[in-house]
């Protein structure tokens, strides 16, 4: 055979080996890109899965804020109302505060079909804040989850509530204790409220002693 011919055949399988090397690498190539395609699809739903479920949470907590809201609303109005017998409301308005939740406090009053919005600490004294902490800290006791077991403790908690709303008070957080089944320990200087008390104690300072008797 022709040298030539030789070297030629010699060529041709080699490119032939080549081409098969080239091919297996291709076919390679094509599985992982098609073993990728399929893992870019499962990634993708995976994404729009946790999107929807972001978007479910969002919703979830939304709704649930609100509630929680509502539910806090209400139990604030009905104290006031009951203290001082009147048709004020009382408003929480929520918003968003360098990425932030905040909230504001707000009572509403209806003189002659108007409707005034004012800040607890400018309606009617220091009463209706202190009235409105009262039954915030009872609202917040009351749908806390899990629940918050123990007494409700009271410093002062009617220091600016004028006399003749103190009546009120007192009834309130009588019923309050009685409706949650929940022990109130309170410190005043009221005699009032401190009468309404199952137990009551007299702390006095004698010199740098303090003396605690009980009142029958």
């Amino acid at each position: 055979m022709d040298l030539n011919l030789i070297q030629l055949d010699n060529d041709i399988n080699k490119l032939k080996e080549f081409i098969s090397k080239e091919e297996g690498k291709r076919d390679k190539l094509i599985e992982q890109l098609h073993q990728n395609e399929i893992k870019l699809d499962k990634t993708i739903q995976e994404i729009e899965l946790l999107d929807k479920v972001t978007i479910l949470f969002q919703k979830t907590s939304e709704f649930a804020r609100n509630q929680a809201t509502r539910q806090i609303e209400t139990l604030v109005t009905k104290c006031l109302q009951y203290v001082f017998e009147n048709n004020v409301v009382f408003k929480i308005e929520l918003d968003e505060l360098r990425n932030k939740a905040n909230a504001e406090f707000f009572v509403e009053n209806e003189i002659d079909g108007v409707i005034i919005k004012t800040k607890p600490e400018l309606s009617r004294g220091g009463g209706v804040v202190d009235i409105v902490s009262l039954a915030l800290r009872i609202a917040f006791l009351q749908i806390h989850k899990p629940t918050i077991e123990g007494p409700l403790i009271l410093d002062e908690p009617a220091k600016h509530v004028s006399e003749d709303y103190i009546y009120n008070v007192g009834d309130f957080l009588k019923k309050t204790s009685e409706m949650f089944n929940r022990q109130i320990i309170m410190i005043t200087h009221n005699q009032h409220l401190s009468a309404l008390s199952n137990k009551s104690y007299k702390i006095e300072l004698i010199g740098s002693i303090s003396k605690c008797t009980q009142i029958e």
